[in-house]
Order: C-alpha cells, then structure tokens, then sequence
C-alpha cells in the first residue's frame, strides 16, 4: 500500500495484483498430456482477460474427443480458486497458415500455397522439408532457348523459413484444399 498526501488529506492507493497464467505453464500441461503420441502443440495464446486458446494438431488428425480430452487434463491441472479463465482447446482448421515445422511435416506430398515475403505466390507439391526450409516442386510454362512456344517444365523452388541459415523467403504456408 503506498500512501499519498493529496490536500492535506491522507489517500490510500491499493495497488491490484492481476494473476494471469502463463503459456509455458499450460505449453506443459498440454505437452504432459500429449507426449508419447502424434499430437502437437501448434499455437498457444493466453490473452489479458485469461482466455485460454490452444491449437493442436496431430500426424494422423485431431478430432473432437482429443480436444475435449486435453481440455479437461489442463482445466483439471489449473486452480480457479487462484484465478478464474476461459479455456479453448481446437485443432488448427484446414485453411489456417502453418505456424510449426510439424505442420510442414504432416503435409508433406500434399499441395500447398506458399506466399513469398516478396508477395509471389508459389503453388505446387510439398516434396521436402527439414530445419531451414521446403522444397516445392510444380510445373511452369517456360520458353526454352531455341523454341518457339513456351512449354511446361517441372520446376523444384527451395524457400527458408525465418531463423535459419539462410535468409527467410516464407511468409505464409497453407494446404490446399481440393474436392476432386
């Protein structure tokens, strides 16, 4: 408690301690409650309000059940006696941009939309990945010396992710979705 003198009247100032919970302490939970199978974390936000969110996901899929099971792990794990939160617990949806190298990895051989940090954007098979980036490999219409009509060839385009060797090229990753 600080006390102030404020025109020859003493003011009490109470200073509020605000408990928020930290991500590293429910990365943990989530982490405890996943390891030894296919799922990972892929984003966690913990909010001024304390809502919870937390994305995960899985090699094999995530589904509700999973979801609901990790939920009640970390709600059970957590006091609300010390503090009250809102929790959320879902998969990362198919149309989201890829957050963590997991992500690259369970949609390798599938088709994905890259978006250059330059703007361009690069559609085609996700054929490697590992710690510095993914190799992309499509095809492109392309005027070969000595012919007159472009003709399509298969083309391999090697991009970074941020914090590599190299310097990052990705801005966005994202699956495509086809429904042929």
């Amino acid at each position: 408690m600080e006390v102030l003198e404020s025109e020859g009247a003493l003011s009490s100032l109470f200073y509020l301690h605000i408990y928020m919970i930290a991500e590293d302490q429910v990365r943990a939970l989530v982490e405890q409650k996943i390891s030894g199978s296919d799922q990972f974390v892929v984003d966690i936000k913990v909010h001024g309000n304390n809502k919870i969110v937390v994305l995960v996901d899985a090699q094999s899929g995530i589904g509700i059940d999973d979801c609901i099971q990790i939920s009640k792990f970390v709600e059970e794990s957590l006091d609300r006696e010390e503090e009250d939160f809102e929790l959320e617990v879902s998969s990362a949806g198919l149309d989201a941009p890829f957050i963590v190298e997991e992500q690259y990895l369970k949609a390798l051989g599938k088709q994905v939309k890259v978006i250059t940090e330059e703007g361009k954007k690069i559609e085609g098979c996700l054929a490697e990945v590992n710690e510095d980036g993914v190799l992309i490999t499509f095809e492109e219409k392309q005027r070969i010396e000595g012919r007159r009509k472009k003709i399509i060839v298969p083309v391999e385009k090697k991009l970074y992710f941020s914090g590599g060797s190299k310097e990052s090229n990705i801005k966005s990753t994202k699956i495509v979705i086809s429904f042929k």
